[in-house]
């Protein structure tokens, strides 16, 4: 018996694999990554633990048109604009295609009933359900004895007794069945999705606000640097050289950089006209962010530095 597990690297969807793997079912994960809620280092933990658990894995990375239920979500934003449901909504319906395509004949995930406020409550849950698809084909290994019956449960694919009744926030459980497991080493939970916080989300807003097509590149444009709106401009001003290297390289052909030379300055990127307008107060950011004072020389262009402007610094 084969099943897909939704892996996130977190504890409990380890759990729910261990628990799986106990039972004698061939486990598949999948990882999906998203601009908002992954890393570098959360994908090689992932492919770590895919490893040492001994499945396959599957990595499948969000597109464009993942972002269009992070404008419009059907059934709203949490605290920010985290729209939690419609997000499993939509990877599970992903999960569903993948799932026939390998032979998968159940899925399931490490969700634990009550644990997060907008996606975890019962209601959600059903919701999750219903919209992916999977009304009653979804199993939640950690919470099932507290769920309906699943249709894998119901077909003896797999022991309900030997699953469990996990709920709430608190973890006490999670690690004593970790410690059982022998697993010694898992991430701390939470802080995981940007658009959970406020900064981020208001860059966000703001995005969709003035950009009716937005890309990936437009959102990764939102983890650099501080950002400026100036009437139908985007101005970015790095905060540091590594910063300042991403910029230069994820600049597209018609944006102008600017620079302050001989001194410690930021990269600083104008999107949208370039008006004179805009590129003075680009130029003047960059000046008043870089160690330069007095009449400062600010250096921009569009392939090449080859323009000068003076700003005067206090």
């Amino acid at each position: 018996m084969k099943a897909l597990a939704l892996l996130s690297g977190g504890l409990d969807s380890i759990l729910a694999i261990k628990l799986m793997l106990n039972q004698g079912i061939d486990v598949v994960a999948i990882n999906f990554t998203s601009p908002f809620w992954s890393s570098s280092k959360n994908i090689n933990w992932v492919k770590e633990i895919s490893k040492k658990l001994k499945i396959p894995l599957i990595n499948v990375e969000l597109k464009e048109d993942y972002l269009k239920i992070i404008r419009k979500p059907k059934y709203g934003y949490g605290k920010n604009m985290n729209p939690c449901v419609d997000c499993k909504i939509f990877i599970l319906r992903k999960a569903k295609r993948i799932a026939k395509e390998i032979g998968a004949s159940f899925i399931f995930t490490g969700e634990v009933l009550g644990e997060r406020p907008k996606s975890q409550n019962k209601k959600a849950l059903d919701i999750i359900e219903k919209e992916s698809g999977l009304k009653g084909k979804l199993l939640r290994p950690l919470s099932a004895k507290l769920l309906p019956e699943t249709e894998t449960e119901k077909k003896g694919w797999v022991k309900r007794e030997k699953l469990l009744d996990i709920r709430g926030r608190r973890r006490e459980r999670q690690m004593k069945l970790a410690k059982e497991f022998g697993l010694d080493e898992y991430p701390t939970p939470g802080g995981g999705c940007l658009l959970t916080y406020k900064e981020f989300a208001n860059k966000v807003r703001d995005l969709f606000k003035h950009k009716k097509k937005v890309s990936i590149k437009d959102v990764n444009f939102l983890k650099i640097g501080r950002h400026f709106r100036f009437g139908k401009n985007k101005i970015i001003v790095g905060r540091n050289e590594d910063e300042n290297k991403q910029l230069l390289k994820m600049k597209r052909k018609n944006d102008y950089y600017f620079e302050v030379p001989d001194y410690g300055s930021p990269i600083t990127i104008l999107q949208g006209p370039k008006t004179k307008e805009a590129i003075k107060k680009a130029a003047t950011l960059t000046a008043c962010y870089s160690d330069a004072n007095g009449r400062v020389k600010v250096k921009y262009g569009n392939k090449v530095l080859d323009k000068l402007l003076i700003i005067k610094v206090d």
